[in-house]
């Protein structure tokens, strides 16, 4: 049956059935662009919109860091939430859009409940609880996100697809912040989080009506049934899920792109993490001049990102494009060093955080995707959230070495380890063989098909 074909009920007339992601292009950017708005809103109020409200009325900087610590900590836990959604699904509605439909419900229903805490800000306790649960549903949807796309996204659109989702949270972070933050000042607290919940609950609507694939159930009570490709996916004990991750993360070119993903992330977080410092302390710009010119670059990245990012490299090929960008991280970093007579003119600072808000954004899509394309299908979410925890580990190494590093070399030449950072990375693609590693998963998953046949036949033999 054609994927977005209608399904015959018998003695009736056709009805109109929507489009499933598996069968229409459009429906498949738009459902991934939404979801990962539905991110964006919350995020930009729980780690931006709330924290600078705690501080304008006097909230200690442990207090607020506590908060924000609260709402993060979920994050760096999902490797321990992946699997649970590799072993258990119920396949009738999809692979992962069950999970999805729980993640985007409890995103609503911890949104909300923030909304009707009394007197918040003398309710820390109950401020941190619902801060750890939209954190743990934002994770927790944000996994089964990223496990669908790989799922029903073709290899060739993962990168257009990562750019959109890429720009879309983006987007979703800076109105939700914009907008919140207005509401927030002008009628209060809960009218803030409510308003910004009406969109959550909005976006609701678009994963209970897009199913994965033809033939599948828009909810447990409705007519349908599972597909033979989800049925092949799915495995049924966590031995099988464990030694599968261990034999295609193994690979060489799986470890060696891991590495890549660490080492980059990490050059990219020391430059984020050292910006603020710097613009402040050596150039004695405002915390305020940093924070709007900060916010323009990430945006332009976001918004160039979702654009062209994505749509470059499916044109160009993900390593090409990949190491094109990492020798522009090189060429920036620099320019910005040698370059340092420029650094008190305001107009040269923001062009090289616009350049670098740009380089960083097209970077790590290119990098999303190629972990997406390393994944095999049976294990996608387990495997791509570890690439995504070893990417993250690489974020706070770099967080942690710019004390290290400051102590030792001068702002011009600490700027120089960005460029150190994406040397290596440039250095170790060059041992990538993409073609080489998609094949590897297939005839393991070829092999894997042929013992699964095997095993059926001899237990139908003996039951016969």
């Amino acid at each position: 049956m054609p994927a977005t074909a209608s399904i015959q009920i018998p003695n009736q007339k056709s009805r109109f059935i929507f489009p499933v992601l598996t069968g229409n292009e459009f429906i498949r950017y738009f459902n991934f662009i939404v979801l990962y708005i539905a991110q964006g809103i919350p995020e930009g109020m729980t780690f931006f919109g709330i924290p600078a409200w705690m501080a304008m009325h006097g909230k200690t900087p442990g207090e607020i860091g506590g908060f924000v610590a609260m709402v993060g900590l979920p994050w760096s836990c999902k490797i321990f939430i992946a699997p649970l959604m590799d072993r258990f699904t119920y396949l009738p509605m999809g692979r992962r859009r069950p999970w999805v439909l729980v993640g985007q419900l409890g995103l609503m229903v911890s949104f909300i409940s923030m909304a009707f805490i009394p007197d918040p800000l003398n309710n820390m306790k109950l401020l941190l609880a619902t801060g750890f649960a939209i954190g743990f549903f934002g994770a927790f949807q944000d996994i089964a996100t990223d496990g669908m796309a790989i799922d029903v996204i073709p290899p060739h659109q993962q990168a257009r697809a990562n750019g959109f989702m890429w720009g879309a949270k983006i987007m979703g972070t800076s109105a939700s912040l914009a907008t919140g933050s207005w509401v927030l000042n002008k009628y209060g607290f809960s009218s803030a989080i409510l308003t910004l919940s009406f969109a959550v609950c909005l976006i609701m609507i678009v994963p209970l009506i897009f199913r994965e694939r033809a033939g599948e159930k828009f909810l447990p009570w409705t007519k349908g049934a599972a597909s033979d490709e989800t049925s092949h996916l799915q495995f049924d004990n966590w031995k099988n899920i464990f030694s599968s991750l261990l034999r295609v993360f193994t690979l060489r070119n799986s470890l060696i792109f891991a590495l890549v993903g660490f080492v980059s992330l990490c050059g990219f977080n020391f430059m984020d993490t050292m910006l603020p410092v710097f613009t402040v302390q050596a150039l004695g710009w405002t915390d305020q001049l940093y924070a709007k010119w900060y916010a323009t670059a990430s945006l332009t990245g976001g918004i160039t990102g979702m654009i062209i990012g994505g749509i470059l490299i499916d044109r160009f090929g993900k390593i090409k494009m990949l190491n094109i960008y990492l020798l522009s991280v090189i060429l920036l970093s620099i320019s910005m060093s040698v370059l340092k007579n420029y650094w008190h003119h305001a107009w040269f600072i923001t062009g090289f955080m616009m350049a670098y808000g740009i380089v960083y954004v097209f970077t790590s899509i290119g990098i999303f995707a190629t972990a997406m394309q390393c994944c095999w299908k049976k294990i996608s979410a387990t495997q791509f959230t570890l690439y995504m925890t070893i990417a993250n580990l690489g974020r706070i190494t770099g967080a942690k070495l710019i004390g290290p590093v400051k102590q030792v070399f001068s702002w011009q030449y600490s700027i120089l380890f960005l460029a150190l950072a994406a040397a290596i990375s440039f250095l170790l693609l060059q041992f990538v063989q993409l073609n080489n590693h998609i094949q590897r998963v297939e005839e393991i998953d070829q092999a894997d098909k042929t013992f699964s046949g095997n095993n059926l036949t001899s237990a139908h033999s003996k039951i016969n």
